[in-house]
């Protein structure tokens, strides 16, 4: 596995998360997650949301796939990446929604189970997304010089 292709494939697959976190939770399903917030009060931060974190929680997410979907072996398609990055999703995202589910108040068990299936899908379709960036034709060596020739 080589490191550009991960660095690349991460930073794809963290802009793709971005865009379809942004469309999924942000426009199409915002109204539902509203409707079905626990009984914790004043926790959403609603107009006051911090970007950077966010923009760095999506790229960390995009690496995370990148690198566990590349240390799995050969899956350089976009269908083995779309199913890898679903099952890493799937485990992560009830991993920890049902872990803060059983721990908090911030939501409810129907929240838990359409955001682990909508982090399924998102995962899937940046794994297919990685998956399609290492069946790629780019080089791992211009990679590794456009990244040594930054520093």
């Amino acid at each position: 596995m080589k490191t550009g292709k991960v660095i690349l494939a991460g930073l794809i697959g963290g802009i793709v998360a971005f865009m379809f976190g942004f469309l999924t939770y942000g426009l199409v399903l915002e109204p539902f997650f509203k409707e079905n917030a626990g009984t914790a009060v004043g926790v959403e931060r609603g107009e006051d949301m911090l970007m950077i974190p966010i923009i760095l929680g999506h790229l960390a997410w995009g690496v995370l796939l990148a690198y566990g979907i590349g240390k799995l072996g050969k899956i350089d398609t976009f269908p083995q990446g779309a199913t890898a990055g679903a099952i890493i999703g799937f485990l992560s995202a009830a991993a920890a929604d049902l872990i803060r589910f059983g721990t908090s108040h911030l939501t409810t068990l129907k929240a838990v189970v359409v955001n682990i299936m909508v982090l399924t899908l998102i995962s899937a379709i940046i794994g297919g997304v990685v998956g399609w960036i290492y069946s790629s034709g780019i080089k791992d060596e211009l990679l590794e010089e456009t990244l040594d020739s930054d520093e």
